[in-house]
Protein backbone atom coordinates (compact mmCIF):
# COMPACT_ATOMS: atom_id res chain seq x y z
CA UNK A 1 0.00 0.00 0.00
CA UNK A 2 2.60 2.08 1.10
CA UNK A 3 4.89 1.65 -1.98
CA UNK A 4 1.39 2.36 -4.44
CA UNK A 5 0.67 5.48 -2.38
CA UNK A 6 4.51 6.91 -2.37
CA UNK A 7 4.32 5.79 -6.92
CA UNK A 8 0.81 8.01 -7.13
CA UNK A 9 2.50 10.82 -5.06
CA UNK A 10 5.87 10.60 -6.90
CA UNK A 11 3.66 10.84 -10.35
CA UNK A 12 1.27 14.07 -9.91
CA UNK A 13 4.94 15.98 -8.30
CA UNK A 14 7.07 15.03 -11.54
CA UNK A 15 7.19 18.39 -14.12
CA UNK A 16 4.25 17.24 -17.07
CA UNK A 17 1.74 16.21 -14.02
CA UNK A 18 2.82 19.28 -11.28
CA UNK A 19 2.60 21.91 -14.36
CA UNK A 20 -0.54 20.93 -15.91
CA UNK A 21 -1.71 20.91 -12.22
CA UNK A 22 -0.59 24.45 -11.56
CA UNK A 23 -2.32 25.54 -15.65
CA UNK A 24 -5.54 24.05 -14.51
CA UNK A 25 -5.63 25.60 -11.22
CA UNK A 26 -5.14 28.81 -12.81
CA UNK A 27 -8.05 27.98 -15.49
CA UNK A 28 -9.99 27.40 -12.68
CA UNK A 29 -9.21 30.77 -10.61
CA UNK A 30 -10.17 32.61 -14.21
CA UNK A 31 -13.27 30.92 -15.48
CA UNK A 32 -14.88 30.15 -11.77
CA UNK A 33 -13.58 32.63 -9.39
CA UNK A 34 -12.56 35.71 -9.12
CA UNK A 35 -9.05 35.83 -8.88
CA UNK A 36 -8.71 36.53 -11.95
CA UNK A 37 -4.90 38.09 -12.04
CA UNK A 38 -3.71 35.42 -9.57
CA UNK A 39 -5.51 32.55 -12.36
CA UNK A 40 -3.63 34.01 -15.64
CA UNK A 41 -0.22 33.92 -13.71
CA UNK A 42 -0.53 30.66 -12.73
CA UNK A 43 -1.15 29.69 -16.61
CA UNK A 44 1.61 31.84 -17.66
CA UNK A 45 3.96 30.29 -15.19
CA UNK A 46 2.98 27.15 -16.27
CA UNK A 47 2.85 27.40 -19.77
CA UNK A 48 6.46 29.41 -19.48
CA UNK A 49 7.81 26.51 -17.37
CA UNK A 50 6.77 23.73 -19.80
CA UNK A 51 8.36 25.74 -22.56
CA UNK A 52 11.46 26.14 -20.82
CA UNK A 53 11.76 22.10 -19.60
CA UNK A 54 10.94 21.35 -23.59
CA UNK A 55 13.76 23.15 -24.63
CA UNK A 56 16.63 20.90 -25.00
CA UNK A 57 19.79 23.13 -24.08
CA UNK A 58 17.36 23.45 -20.84
CA UNK A 59 16.60 19.81 -20.11
CA UNK A 60 20.40 18.61 -20.45
CA UNK A 61 21.43 21.50 -18.59
CA UNK A 62 19.74 20.01 -15.57
CA UNK A 63 20.50 16.75 -16.27
CA UNK A 64 24.12 16.36 -17.50
CA UNK A 65 25.56 16.77 -13.62
CA UNK A 66 23.49 13.66 -12.58
CA UNK A 67 24.65 12.16 -15.42
CA UNK A 68 28.04 12.62 -15.68
CA UNK A 69 28.70 11.27 -11.62
CA UNK A 70 29.96 8.20 -13.45
CA UNK A 71 31.79 7.58 -16.52
CA UNK A 72 30.57 4.76 -19.06
CA UNK A 73 33.04 1.89 -17.92
CA UNK A 74 36.04 0.86 -19.60
CA UNK A 75 37.80 -0.83 -16.78
CA UNK A 76 39.90 -4.01 -17.25
CA UNK A 77 38.99 -5.61 -13.92
CA UNK A 78 36.91 -9.02 -14.37
CA UNK A 79 33.87 -9.64 -12.31
CA UNK A 80 31.82 -12.59 -11.56
CA UNK A 81 28.37 -11.29 -11.69
CA UNK A 82 26.83 -8.21 -13.82
CA UNK A 83 23.71 -6.76 -11.93
CA UNK A 84 21.43 -5.56 -14.98
CA UNK A 85 18.69 -3.06 -11.97
CA UNK A 86 15.21 -3.53 -13.86
CA UNK A 87 12.67 -0.57 -15.34
CA UNK A 88 9.87 -0.24 -17.73
CA UNK A 89 8.85 -3.58 -19.60
CA UNK A 90 5.51 -5.08 -20.47
CA UNK A 91 5.20 -8.66 -21.88
CA UNK A 92 3.48 -9.64 -24.90
CA UNK A 93 4.48 -12.53 -26.74
CA UNK A 94 3.63 -11.70 -29.65
CA UNK A 95 6.11 -8.70 -30.17
CA UNK A 96 9.47 -9.37 -31.09
CA UNK A 97 11.60 -9.87 -27.26
CA UNK A 98 13.31 -6.68 -27.31
CA UNK A 99 10.16 -4.33 -27.48
CA UNK A 100 8.47 -5.66 -24.37
CA UNK A 101 11.54 -3.18 -22.44
CA UNK A 102 10.00 0.14 -23.07
CA UNK A 103 11.85 3.44 -21.88
CA UNK A 104 15.36 2.99 -20.09
CA UNK A 105 15.23 -0.83 -19.28
CA UNK A 106 16.77 -1.98 -23.05
CA UNK A 107 19.54 0.57 -23.01
CA UNK A 108 20.53 -1.29 -19.49
CA UNK A 109 20.34 -4.80 -20.75
CA UNK A 110 22.24 -3.47 -23.83
CA UNK A 111 25.07 -2.31 -21.53
CA UNK A 112 24.65 -5.51 -19.36
CA UNK A 113 25.22 -7.49 -22.12
CA UNK A 114 28.09 -5.58 -23.61
CA UNK A 115 30.01 -6.18 -20.23
CA UNK A 116 29.08 -9.97 -19.69
CA UNK A 117 30.76 -10.14 -23.45
CA UNK A 118 33.40 -8.45 -21.35
CA UNK A 119 33.54 -10.96 -18.62
CA UNK A 120 33.73 -14.36 -20.17
CA UNK A 121 32.36 -17.22 -17.37
CA UNK A 122 30.67 -14.23 -15.69
CA UNK A 123 26.89 -14.14 -14.92
CA UNK A 124 24.07 -11.33 -15.63
CA UNK A 125 21.76 -10.67 -12.65
CA UNK A 126 18.07 -9.25 -13.54
CA UNK A 127 15.87 -8.06 -10.94
CA UNK A 128 12.24 -6.68 -10.46
CA UNK A 129 9.38 -7.55 -9.12
CA UNK A 130 6.03 -8.12 -11.19
CA UNK A 131 3.79 -5.27 -12.56
CA UNK A 132 0.50 -6.38 -10.77
CA UNK A 133 -1.32 -6.73 -14.18
CA UNK A 134 1.52 -8.68 -15.48
CA UNK A 135 2.25 -12.81 -15.00
CA UNK A 136 6.02 -11.88 -16.21
CA UNK A 137 8.49 -9.95 -13.57
CA UNK A 138 10.43 -7.46 -14.96
CA UNK A 139 13.21 -9.68 -14.01
CA UNK A 140 12.28 -12.20 -16.06
CA UNK A 141 11.34 -9.70 -19.06
CA UNK A 142 14.72 -9.47 -19.08
CA UNK A 143 16.35 -12.57 -19.05
CA UNK A 144 14.16 -13.75 -21.58
CA UNK A 145 15.58 -10.80 -23.84
CA UNK A 146 18.99 -11.26 -22.94
CA UNK A 147 18.35 -15.06 -23.60
CA UNK A 148 16.70 -14.13 -27.34
CA UNK A 149 19.98 -11.91 -28.15
CA UNK A 150 22.11 -15.04 -27.22
CA UNK A 151 23.08 -14.93 -23.74
CA UNK A 152 22.59 -18.86 -22.27
CA UNK A 153 19.95 -19.29 -19.58
CA UNK A 154 22.45 -20.70 -17.22
CA UNK A 155 24.26 -17.28 -17.24
CA UNK A 156 21.41 -15.77 -16.35
CA UNK A 157 20.10 -15.02 -12.46
CA UNK A 158 16.71 -13.71 -12.04
CA UNK A 159 15.78 -11.89 -8.72
CA UNK A 160 12.01 -10.97 -9.22
CA UNK A 161 10.32 -9.93 -5.78
CA UNK A 162 12.14 -6.50 -5.16
CA UNK A 163 9.86 -4.20 -5.88
CA UNK A 164 12.25 -0.85 -5.42
CA UNK A 165 16.11 -0.32 -5.87
CA UNK A 166 16.06 -0.37 -2.10
CA UNK A 167 15.27 -3.76 -2.36
CA UNK A 168 16.86 -5.15 -5.05
CA UNK A 169 20.33 -3.91 -3.27
CA UNK A 170 18.66 -6.18 -0.19
CA UNK A 171 18.20 -8.81 -2.91
CA UNK A 172 21.60 -8.83 -4.64
CA UNK A 173 23.33 -9.01 -1.23
CA UNK A 174 21.83 -12.41 -0.26
CA UNK A 175 22.20 -14.05 -3.32
CA UNK A 176 25.92 -12.89 -3.95
CA UNK A 177 27.53 -11.98 -0.76
CA UNK A 178 29.85 -9.01 -0.58
CA UNK A 179 31.76 -9.69 -3.84
CA UNK A 180 32.60 -7.46 -6.38
CA UNK A 181 30.12 -6.13 -9.52
CA UNK A 182 29.01 -4.49 -12.17
CA UNK A 183 26.13 -2.63 -11.63
CA UNK A 184 24.37 -1.29 -14.67
CA UNK A 185 21.68 1.00 -14.57
CA UNK A 186 20.70 4.47 -16.17
CA UNK A 187 22.97 7.14 -15.84
CA UNK A 188 20.48 9.32 -13.73
CA UNK A 189 19.53 6.52 -11.41
CA UNK A 190 23.24 5.22 -11.14
CA UNK A 191 24.32 8.01 -8.20
CA UNK A 192 20.88 6.83 -6.35
CA UNK A 193 21.27 3.43 -6.64
CA UNK A 194 24.71 2.74 -5.69
CA UNK A 195 24.08 4.84 -2.00
CA UNK A 196 21.58 1.86 -1.58
CA UNK A 197 23.73 -0.41 -2.42
CA UNK A 198 26.85 0.61 -0.72
CA UNK A 199 24.76 0.68 2.53
CA UNK A 200 23.66 -2.97 2.23
CA UNK A 201 27.72 -2.79 2.56
CA UNK A 202 28.13 -4.37 -0.86
CA UNK A 203 30.83 -3.16 -3.63
CA UNK A 204 29.30 -2.24 -7.11
CA UNK A 205 31.31 -1.15 -9.57
CA UNK A 206 29.28 2.08 -11.27
CA UNK A 207 28.39 0.97 -15.10
CA UNK A 208 25.97 3.70 -16.39
CA UNK A 209 23.85 3.33 -19.36
CA UNK A 210 20.89 4.75 -21.43
CA UNK A 211 23.00 8.23 -21.23
CA UNK A 212 20.46 10.93 -22.48
CA UNK A 213 21.97 14.59 -21.76
CA UNK A 214 23.35 15.47 -25.23
CA UNK A 215 27.14 17.13 -25.52
CA UNK A 216 27.49 16.58 -29.15
CA UNK A 217 26.29 18.73 -31.84
CA UNK A 218 22.70 18.90 -32.84
CA UNK A 219 21.18 20.83 -35.85
CA UNK A 220 19.81 24.43 -34.72
CA UNK A 221 16.44 23.61 -34.93
CA UNK A 222 16.86 21.06 -32.39
CA UNK A 223 18.02 22.36 -30.03
CA UNK A 224 15.14 25.69 -30.33
CA UNK A 225 11.94 23.34 -31.09
CA UNK A 226 10.39 22.44 -27.81
CA UNK A 227 10.00 18.82 -27.98
CA UNK A 228 8.51 15.98 -25.59
CA UNK A 229 11.75 13.88 -26.07
CA UNK A 230 14.00 17.08 -24.40
CA UNK A 231 10.44 17.13 -21.59
CA UNK A 232 11.41 13.27 -20.90
CA UNK A 233 14.50 14.57 -20.00
CA UNK A 234 13.82 16.62 -17.30
CA UNK A 235 11.39 14.42 -16.03
CA UNK A 236 14.36 12.61 -15.27
CA UNK A 237 15.70 15.06 -13.80
CA UNK A 238 12.33 15.74 -11.59
CA UNK A 239 12.24 11.86 -11.34
CA UNK A 240 15.79 11.70 -9.43
CA UNK A 241 15.32 14.79 -7.51
CA UNK A 242 12.36 12.73 -5.75
CA UNK A 243 13.94 10.12 -5.05
CA UNK A 244 17.04 11.61 -3.93
CA UNK A 245 14.72 13.36 -1.17
CA UNK A 246 12.69 10.75 -0.64
CA UNK A 247 16.21 8.73 0.41
CA UNK A 248 17.27 12.10 2.40
CA UNK A 249 14.45 11.51 4.35
CA UNK A 250 14.50 7.86 5.15
CA UNK A 251 18.01 8.55 6.13
CA UNK A 252 20.03 6.64 3.62
CA UNK A 253 21.80 9.96 2.50
CA UNK A 254 23.46 12.52 4.40
CA UNK A 255 22.15 15.58 2.31
CA UNK A 256 19.08 16.11 -0.20
CA UNK A 257 20.78 16.46 -3.27
CA UNK A 258 24.27 15.53 -2.49
CA UNK A 259 25.85 13.24 -4.69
Amino acid sequence: MLFTLKKYIGGMMLPLPLLLITIALGLALVWFSRFQKSGKTLITLGWFVLLLLSLQPVADGLLRPIENKYPTWQGNQKVAYIVVLGGGYTWDPDWAPSSNLINNSLPRLNEGIRLWLANPGSKMIFTGAAAKTNPVSTAEAGARVAESLGVPRSSIITLDSPKDTEEEAAAVKQAIGDVPFLLVTSASHLPRAMIFFEKQGLHPLPAPANQMAIAAPLNPWERAIPSPAWLMHSDRVGYETLGRLWQWLKGSSGEPGQE
